[in-house]
């Protein structure tokens, strides 16, 4: 006669029990987080640009300091809402497709070509921090 042994495998689960989520999300510590280690950069970014004697401004006039942390606090955090509803795919489309939307005001209002590249560049530099961060999952 011979024994014959069954082993059960185990797989992790894909979504919480009853509540439709995908695990490995991007948390709100973790967006929040990058929210501020991206407003720090682009603060830096344009406080360099201060520095050098070339104010970013557009046509209302100059943009304050303060202000380019405030918005990257803000638009990461609109971020991680997007991250934790999409897929990965769909996020980083979506996200490529609102950088290059969100440099468009920056080309057509920007205050001289320096004011321009230096506004482009901040959201480039938000970008780069924030998106493949909030990819991971």
């Amino acid at each position: 006669m011979s024994a014959t042994a069954t082993t059960a495998t185990t797989a992790a689960p894909r979504s919480s029990a009853g509540t439709g989520h995908r695990t490995g999300r991007v948390t709100w510590a973790r967006g929040l987080l990058v929210a501020v280690a991206a407003a720090v950069a682009v603060t830096a970014v344009a406080g360099a640009f201060q520095a050098a004697g070339h104010q970013l401004a557009v046509t209302d006039g100059p943009i304050p300091l303060l202000a380019f942390a405030q918005m990257v606090v803000l638009f990461s955090l609109v971020g991680v809402v997007i991250a934790r509803h999409t897929s990965r795919a769909t996020f980083f489309r979506v996200t490529a497709a609102l950088t290059v939307l969100s440099c468009l005001p920056d080309l057509a209002f920007g205050d001289g070509v320096l004011s321009r590249v230096g506004l482009v560049l901040t959201h480039l530099v938000a970008a780069a921090i924030v998106v493949p961060r909030l990819a991971r999952r």
